[in-house]
């Protein structure tokens, strides 16, 4: 497979940095985009001691000029982008009726608006050369709800949904759209939700019976699928949803 330029948004620890590590691994030259700069240049220096291709570019997909610099940052240094990974994600555990409308905005512009930035200023490079893969990182909230993450759960199913109707209507522009749904998994994210609980353990405890695995996802396992849809054997494939959660989710 000929070297190819991904973004990973939300990349610079948990998910996000094995999904660059798993692309890098892959023969891909990746882009670790991320507000922490710091642990981003640490990505991306790792990969590069393995022989990879990394740089690190500080975005925040909340704002759409960040967004901006950060895609020109990446051509400029790597090239045209041929894989979009939207992961960065962010929540906190509420029951709905003790939120208000900026905590909703919050959600929503970084769990769903922040697809729609990056994609919409992506996407058209790969429309022009008539290849691309777009992956974005749902929830398994978003499929059968998630007791304390509604608004959360809401957004990831808007991602799905956007997802579906953007690999529809570029389908025969040789550019995939697909979506990979994490169930509980062992990631920095997590820790800081659940640690902001004051029955943190009990949480955690409730999440691993629920999995029919009786174990949290490691990121590596979200990765792996990731990569899949990323690669060539996956070239047929548009428009899906693929849980990677131990079986919470069957469906």
């Amino acid at each position: 497979m000929p070297t190819r330029i991904a973004l990973v948004t939300g990349a610079a620890r948990g998910i996000g940095r094995a999904i660059a590590e798993a692309l890098a691994a892959d023969g891909h030259a990746v882009a670790i985009c991320d507000l922490r700069i710091d642990d981003a240049k640490e990505g991306a220096e790792a990969i590069r001691s393995n022989g990879g291709a990394a740089v690190a570019v500080e975005v925040d997909v909340t704002k759409s000029d960040s967004v901006d610099r950060g895609v020109a940052t990446v051509e400029h240094e790597l090239g045209p982008i041929d894989i979009l990974v939207n992961n960065a994600g962010w929540d906190e555990l509420h029951p709905f009726l003790e939120t208000d409308e900026a905590f909703w905005m919050r959600v929503i512009d970084i769990n769903y608006v922040g697809v729609l930035r990056t994609t919409s200023r992506v996407l058209p490079g790969m429309i022009e050369r008539g290849s691309g893969r777009i992956v974005n990182i749902g929830s398994d909230a978003a499929r059968v709800g998630s007791s304390l993450e509604a608004v959360y759960a809401g957004a990831k199913g808007g991602v799905i949904a956007f997802t579906k109707t953007v690999a529809r209507e570029v389908a025969t522009k040789g550019v995939t759209a697909n979506v990979v749904c994490p169930g509980p998994t062992e990631t920095p994210l997590l820790a800081e939700i659940v640690s902001a609980h004051e029955s943190a353990d009990r949480v955690i405890a409730a999440m691993t019976r629920a999995v029919p695995m009786k174990r949290l996802g490691q990121p590596g396992d979200v990765a792996a699928a990731v990569a899949f849809f990323a690669s060539d054997r996956a070239g047929f494939i548009t428009g899906q949803t693929l849980s990677v959660s131990g079986g919470l989710t069957m469906a």
